[in-house]
């Protein structure tokens, strides 16, 4: 049985909305576009950040998205050069090999390889795929679809990069009507940038 567990960046107020750049998701007027990257250039955090990063993705055995998180990642790790000997070349060959699942109702073709459509009954589709897959099943962004497998138990872990960051505005991983949830604090890291990666995983997943 596969574990589902949800990485982001998070910042004090829980905002993880339009981490990675400037345009990345600029809706509902977002104006802090590139927030973490931000941070971690001018504090020094990029390599240890990147480091961390391939750790935690050699394990990864499937991708899980919503639309807008799978568009986003398919127009940038799906098109990157996957032969280049570096973090984006050693990310992007993982990417591209793993299964890719999406939780949508508008696409009905998928153009980045090895992706499928979950279909109408995402939780019972997900719950399949954690039965049948061994390993880590990933979600990055996609707070909707995050939102509402954690209605089902369906949750497993969350790994949380913490930035010493208050933005005021923007999603939030944990929103209004987020189902009520006690987890466990497994692990805690703490990066030279400032950065805390707390690991938490349901408190009653033993």
């Amino acid at each position: 049985m596969g574990t589902i567990g949800v990485l982001t960046r998070i910042t004090l107020d829980g905002v993880v909305q339009g981490e990675g750049g400037p345009d990345e998701d600029p809706s509902d007027g977002f104006e802090h576009g590139g927030w973490a990257r931000r941070y971690d250039l001018e504090h020094g955090g990029e390599d240890e950040v990147n480091q961390n990063l391939l750790k935690w993705e050699a394990n990864v055995a499937a991708l899980l998205f919503g639309r807008t998180t799978y568009e986003l990642f398919a127009n940038s790790w799906g098109v990157f050069d996957e032969n280049t000997d570096d973090f984006q070349g050693e990310i992007t060959r993982k990417y591209n090999s793993v299964p890719k699942y999406v939780a949508t109702t508008r696409l009905t073709e998928l153009a980045w390889k090895n992706s499928h459509l979950l279909g109408p009954d995402v939780p019972a589709a997900v719950q399949d795929l954690r039965a049948e897959v061994s390993g880590e099943i990933r979600i990055w962004g996609s707070t909707l679809l995050i939102k509402k497998l954690a209605e089902h138990g369906l949750i497993d872990e969350y790994r949380l990069a913490v930035y010493p960051l208050v933005l005021g505005s923007g999603k939030r991983l944990f929103s209004d009507g987020f189902t009520t949830s006690e987890l466990a604090l497994v692990d805690t890291s703490p990066l030279t940038s400032g950065v805390l990666v707390n690991t938490y995983r349901r408190a009653d997943a033993g």
